[in-house]
């Protein structure tokens, strides 16, 4: 089947894909930006891409005519705590629009639980889109699922981030609300079983792990399997602001996230019924199965993608051509070279920066400069990166985007996604035998310029330890 793949840059489609391609379909990734698909050049050879912006008006923009079936994953949680809502449903039109002109037979739409009768804004949206989709002309199945466990996924990070940084917790009350988690696993056996399976057409399901669990527990459940024991008190009031401003200091997630969550979190999420695991005979694994395989793909270094890649889960609000051309004038720069004797040990370097590896010189002024960006809400340091050693377009690098990754040219470009009065770049690139770095700020107007000069100590202190340390590094077990 020749399929469509919305949403293939995010953290499901990314997942979904290889399973696809491994089962002998044609794919279509439908993405804004083809520059920050994450794929291999092997993946890229077996796909192919179209740029689509489904906010965009559908005139200018087209779907290919043979596609057989698609699968929508556009969600907009991340973009925003007003109106994402509204994004939602001009998407789904859209898609609609699109969709109309092909032959497509089936969608298949993942969604949330919506067993409640007062849903939050986040299901609300959800069940809105359901409606709108099921407008279109196309047999529809629609996945509604529970909290989704999985190395990289939002939910598995928050949990990960709460229960290693606070064995001692003062939670709010929404801890003790119900839900079904699931594992990633399990959501993307759901997602491929159903495609051509004319039994799901028409139909709207329920999927959820085995473990009917509050958050309380899924948190006690976690610090279980990694090996300690945690200590939860529940205070009965604490405003969902102050909940959001709780989630987001502790762990990585951005404020919009954590706003729609906790929104969330109020509601139970607990499947209905278990009618389409029974159709498919598929066997869900528990919550604390799913915990151990996030964990066997962490320690493998085999975390395929991550929420935090995802454009919208940092300050960039276009596309990253916007940002890839870096300004000549204007501008302040600080600009250091070196020369290298061995090219690749230093652009091995060069593509683990940051994450667990740091920034090579003064890691604790980088830890404070996290902290001051992440009270004045900006990402900070705690997104970290997906993989160790690799890095495509667009990937979330600490508070910095990656624009470029070109390895076949040695140059790595950055874009910061820290709070600053300007924007700023930071490129690294090795040129006959010298290894160049330059740090590029284009201020807004006085604070802007007020800003670069009064941290000017840390680029020349900082900046020349790290070109430094990157060229003479030696990665451990290295003669």
């Amino acid at each position: 089947m020749k399929i469509l793949l919305t949403g293939a840059n995010g953290y499901i489609g990314m997942r979904l894909l290889p399973n696809l391609l491994e089962m002998g379909h044609q794919v279509v990734c439908a993405v804004r930006d083809a520059n920050r698909l994450s794929v291999d050049a092997k993946t890229r050879s077996k796909i192919e891409v179209v740029e689509i912006d489904f906010l965009e008006d559908p005139k200018d923009q087209s779907i290919p005519k043979d596609v057989d079936a698609a699968y929508y994953l556009i969600h907009s949680m991340t973009s925003s705590v007003t109106d994402f809502d509204e994004k939602e449903a001009q998407a789904a039109k859209n898609f609609n629009t699109l969709i109309e002109g092909t032959n497509c037979q089936q969608v298949i739409y993942l969604s949330g639980i919506v067993n409640d009768t007062e849903l939050s804004k986040h299901l609300s949206s959800r069940k809105n889109v359901e409606d709108i989709l099921y407008q279109g002309p196309f047999h529809l199945t629609v996945l509604r699922a529970g909290i989704i466990v999985g190395s990289g996924s939002s939910s598995f990070e928050i949990i990960r981030d709460l229960c290693e940084k606070l064995p001692f917790m003062i939670t709010p009350k929404w801890v003790l609300t119900k839900t079904q988690p699931i594992a990633i696993r399990d959501v993307i056996q759901f997602l491929t079983q159903v495609l051509g399976n004319a039994e799901t057409f028409d139909q709207s399901f329920d999927i959820g792990g085995p473990d009917v669990l509050t958050y309380k527990d899924m948190l006690h459940g976690y610090a279980k399997v990694r090996g300690f024991k945690n200590y939860i008190l529940t205070v009965p009031v604490m405003t969902p602001k102050l909940s959001s401003y709780w989630l987001y200091f502790v762990t990585s997630t951005s404020y919009k996230l954590a706003v729609n969550l906790v929104d969330s979190m109020k509601m139970e999420v607990v499947a209905r019924d278990n009618r389409l695991q029974e159709l498919l005979g598929i066997e869900t694994h528990t919550y604390e199965d799913a915990i151990e395989m996030a964990f066997k793909k962490i320690e493998q270094n085999l975390v395929v993608s991550s929420w935090k890649d995802s454009i919208a889960s940092g300050q960039i609000k276009e596309d990253l051509e916007t940002y890839i051309q870096v300004p000549k004038y204007g501008v302040l720069q600080d600009k250091k070279s070196v020369p290298i004797a061995d090219e690749e040990r230093v652009l091995d370097n060069i593509w683990r920066i940051g994450g667990e590896t740091g920034w090579y010189y003064g890691s604790w002024l980088w830890k404070i400069r996290g902290f001051l960006d992440k009270l004045v809400g900006g990402p900070g340091l705690r997104r970290g990166r997906t993989h160790p050693d690799r890095i495509f377009p667009g990937d979330a690098l600490d508070f910095w985007r990656v624009l470029l990754a070109d390895r076949k040219n040695k140059r790595l470009l950055l874009f910061a996604e820290m709070r600053t009065p300007g924007e700023a770049w930071l490129e690294f690139k090795i040129e006959d035998g010298v290894l160049y770095q330059t740090a590029t700020f284009r201020p807004k107007g006085l604070w802007g310029r007020l800003y670069w000069y009064s941290v000017l100590p840390f680029h020349l202190f900082i900046f020349g330890g790290m070109i430094r340390n990157i060229a003479k590094f030696k990665v451990k077990g290295e003669g």
